[in-house]
């Protein structure tokens, strides 16, 4: 079997250990940097250009889009599903994980936990009114296009809050408001899921001072047993994004576990070093066999 890599950098942790899981499973392994395929749409059907070839022969794709790149990203994606292709995280799904605000849309719908959250048009004078709707200070204030921690902000005053809200709607961009989580003490926990089970998790401790325990900002990691409720949660999570493969992020919280983000790219390199789980070999055993249910195409589903 033949399994393509969509990375733009063949050097990253990820890339590298899942091009290595897919060699020692027996198949050949292919990495395609997606920002430079060309796509190719006609009546003979869809078709992929990269460094001047027609991709063929391609029985499966794994993802691994960064989120500068969402849009052409997913639309390779896409154009391999047309294809017939087995993507292991289908396009919109990555569409609607990228999307802060449509995500959590979907996760209240499904009635999972989260922090409060509040979204509201750009409005002058409005800053008080939104801090009040998710409990006041202190509060969390995230941009809606931050990754890795960026574009996260604690307010620990209502003044401050305020201050913020108005800097990030003078610039025009779009904001969510949080309630702040006391009790989970700056960590919060990762779980891996692939194909409807978790593989494995971690605690993410942040450093000190800091609240956010991205391991991209000095964070640690260890391993973690999830309680039942918390398994259950994470799993919820990626099953009502249509996630295959997810990192989801939780808080614990003292009414359960809250969820915070589900990651439709999420690396490899803490969480397998933490649990020492061969977690790119559990996604390789995932594409083998959906691959091996042939004829198996998925269809482009109507959006949520």
């Amino acid at each position: 079997m033949k399994i393509a890599i969509l990375s733009r950098n063949p050097h990253l942790y990820s890339t590298r250990r899942l091009a290595e899981a897919i060699k020692e499973a027996g198949h050949e392994a292919q990495i395609v940097d997606h920002s430079l395929c060309d796509l190719i749409i006609e009546q003979v059907g869809p078709s992929i250009i990269y460094k001047g070839e027609k991709l063929e022969g391609i029985d499966a794709i794994i993802p691994r889009i960064g989120a500068s790149v969402t849009f052409y990203g997913t639309a390779v994606v896409r154009q391999f599903e047309l294809m017939g292709t087995f993507s292991a995280v289908e396009s919109q799904a990555i569409v609607r994980s990228r999307d802060k605000l449509r995500s959590l849309q979907i996760l209240s719908r499904a009635g999972l936990g989260m922090p409060k959250t509040a979204f509201t048009n750009f409005s002058k004078g409005g800053e008080k009114a939104l801090i009040e709707r998710v409990g006041g200070a202190p509060l969390i204030i995230k941009l809606l296009e931050g990754t890795q921690g960026l574009g996260v902000v604690l307010a620990e005053t209502k003044k401050a809050g305020q201050s913020v809200i108005e800097a990030f709607h003078g610039l025009k961009a779009r904001i969510i408001v949080q309630e702040f989580i006391k009790e989970a003490k700056g960590a919060d926990i990762r779980a891996f899921v692939v194909n409807g089970k978790v593989v494995g998790a971690m605690k993410r401790q942040g450093a000190e001072g800091e609240f956010r325990s991205n391991l991209h900002r000095g964070g640690k990691a260890t391993v973690i047993k999830l309680s039942r409720a918390e398994k259950t949660a994470a799993l919820n999570a990626a099953k009502a994004l249509g996630l295959d493969i997810a990192g989801v992020d939780m808080l614990q919280s003292e009414r359960g576990p809250l969820i915070l983000e589900v990651n439709s790219s999420p690396g490899l390199e803490g969480i397998e070093k933490a649990t020492g789980v061969n977690i790119a070999g559990e996604i390789v055993k995932f594409i083998e066999g959906a691959v091996n249910k042939q004829p198996l195409k998925r269809k482009i589903k109507n959006e949520p």
